[in-house]
């Protein structure tokens, strides 16, 4: 049967998961209605999820419409985890943006359409809650753009993106039929669709569009092998989502071999389907299986950080080996050693995420911890370009592995391998692109750990020159570890330059607001980069230190008579004065 991978993304509260467990209980994949107050939902799974009420992780549920298998994908709405959007968008063929008919867009929503678009995620709205006081299904239509209301005429609104249609509405014919799927498949047009997740209003027709509209995966099952992992979990059994080939029982990937597979088909996933794969123990979400790399990624990387301290001071080794496991599995975590007084700290994205970790180390690990004051994280860069490297028998090197390193300034981190390939120890890796894409993992590591002051290293290129082994003897760990010594040797001889982030924001506020928002702008040492008057509301563009962020959303309720909103985005990194 064909396969749809069908994320379910919204803002907090806007009746996700309630779509979720309708969509689910409608098709006949669960025999009982789970709710979100009720803690009882088919995908919140975790604990922390139930007590909660919020969706923290990804989570993977099926369902059968006509002769189409649907994974579904419950994604969190709470912007403190953005990172697991990202996440299920690599897994996707198709996706449901869920909006609330009352609040309307909001700001997580912006977010989420913008990465839709950017990557053309094929896309369906589902405005939901219209069974409450307040609702304005077409008000919400009509704020998003290319939103085409499914409910009425639609041959108008069509001809605006396609020729054919607009031909077929000048002569007052039909629609070709093949018109919208194909305008839904570019990501051109978001047909959008109304009911109530609670009630059940408007499911049939959702499902109908969902089976009808979305394009179903591609079955490429005679390519190599290429698979992307969207999750990893506590037991570190990987969520994977094969794109080409198939993903088979004892496939060896890099240093790992598969030796269990749940979900696909008679231990193995082949191309278009999703399972959970056991044994890539050193596989990390975004890692891309077969062709090796990672995935870019489409969203800011976080810009808070707190120190993390256990309650018992005994149990700091087991805090740091916790924090170390679980910032291995989710590269976003970045746990930060400080080098001189050996306190730990954590990358955030807010308050709530926090909350949650702490929860996570408390209740599945056994450690209590408390938390420092949220600041603002920083980054190094290297100062300027270094050679270095390391020999077999040298001085120095207590590895049977030779590696000859560049280490020099880019746009971005970027990892390059140029090594004969008779200076590839096939016997480890098997194949020259197994080999670089180690050296690839190696060298990322060994930049997420931290420069001179402890904190993750940017905008540095590492070029792999020089390679060598020792028949028999060398083994991947003297290369991972080998890479990891060249790197801090590199930045210690280059020197690294402080740099903090920037944020680019649109303030939003009511008519008359604009003189007060500029100057409560730039007091915040923002940048000025564009202003609109559009009468009922104003806005400004600007740029200003993440660190000034808060300040300013603090101060904006008092300028717009409580009517101002802020949307911020990651806008790059600047060396810090005096750095």
């Amino acid at each position: 049967m064909p396969t749809l991978n069908l994320g379910i993304f919204a803002h907090v509260d806007a009746g996700k998961t309630s779509l979720t467990e309708r969509l689910l209980f409608d098709t006949g994949a669960i025999d009982r209605l789970g709710s979100v107050d009720g803690g009882d939902t088919a995908t919140d799974t975790l604990a922390l999820e139930r007590r909660r009420g919020i969706t923290i992780k990804n989570n993977v549920a099926s369902f059968v419409r006509g002769d189409l298998i649907v994974n579904l994908i419950d994604t969190p709405g709470h912007p403190d985890f953005i990172a697991e959007v990202e996440r299920a968008l690599r897994a996707l063929d198709g996706a449901v943006l869920v909006v609330s008919a009352v609040e309307g867009v909001q700001a997580q929503t912006r977010v989420i359409l913008r990465m839709l678009r950017r990557l053309r995620v094929p896309t369906l709205l589902f405005i939901n809650k219209t069974d409450r006081t307040g609702a304005d299904a077409p008000a919400v239509v009509h704020s998003i753009p290319t939103a085409i209301p499914m409910w009425g005429e639609t041959r108008e609104a069509l001809a605006e993106y396609d020729e054919r249609a607009l031909e077929a509405f000048a002569e007052d014919r039909a629609t070709p039929a093949d018109v919208l799927p194909r305008l839904v498949a570019g990501a051109r047009v978001l047909p959008a669709y109304r009911g109530s997740a609670v009630t059940g209003e408007g499911i049939s027709e959702l499902l109908d569009a969902i089976a009808s509209l979305l394009p179903r995966a591609p079955e490429n099952v005679a390519d190599d092998l290429e698979a992307v992992v969207f999750a990893i979990d506590q037991e570190h059994v990987a969520s994977v989502r094969v794109r080409s080939g198939t993903l088979r029982l004892r496939d060896r990937i890099g240093e790992d071999r598969v030796t269990a597979i749940d979900g696909g088909r008679a231990g193995a996933i082949p191309a278009g389907s999703i399972g959970r794969v056991r044994g890539l123990r050193s596989a990390r979400i975004g890692d891309v299986l077969g062709v090796g790399g990672r995935e870019p990624s489409v969203i800011p990387p976080p810009t808070l950080s707190a120190l993390v301290v256990p309650r018992d001071p005994e149990r700091s080794g087991d805090l740091r080996s916790a924090l170390q496991r679980l910032s291995e599995q989710d590269p976003l975590i970045d746990l930060r050693v400080d080098q001189h007084t050996g306190e730990l700290s954590v990358s955030l994205y807010g308050e709530v995420q926090k909350e949650v970790l702490r929860d996570t180390l408390e209740d599945e690990l056994g450690i209590e911890v408390e938390f420092g004051e949220v600041t603002v994280m920083l980054r190094e860069q290297v100062a300027r370009a270094v050679t270095v490297g390391a020999a077999i028998n040298e001085d120095g090197n207590h590895h049977l592995a030779t590696l000859g390193l560049v280490i020099e300034r880019s746009d971005g981190n970027h990892v390059e391998v140029l090594v004969p390939h008779q200076d590839v120890p096939l016997y480890v890796y098997g194949t020259v692109e197994a080999f670089s894409a180690a050296m690839r993992a190696y060298a990322e590591a060994a930049l997420r750990r931290g420069g001179l002051r402890g904190w993750g290293v940017i905008n540095t290129r590492v070029t792999v020159t020089r390679s060598g082994y020792q028949s028999p003897g060398t083994g991947a760990a003297d290369f991972r570890r080998l890479m990891g010594e060249l790197i801090h040797r590199g930045l210690r001889e280059a020197g690294t330059v402080l740099c903090e982030p920037l944020q680019r924001v649109v303030i939003e506020g009511p008519e008359g607001t604009l003189a007060t928002l500029i100057s409560t702008t730039v007091a915040g040492g923002a940048a000025i980069e564009n202003v609109e008057d559009a009468g009922a509301r104003v806005s400004v563009t600007a740029t200003l230190p993440a660190s000034r962020l808060l300040a300013l959303e603090r101060a904006l309720p008092g300028v717009t008579r409580g009517e101002g909103a802020v949307d911020a985005t990651f806008a790059g990194w600047r060396p810090v004065e005096g750095g």
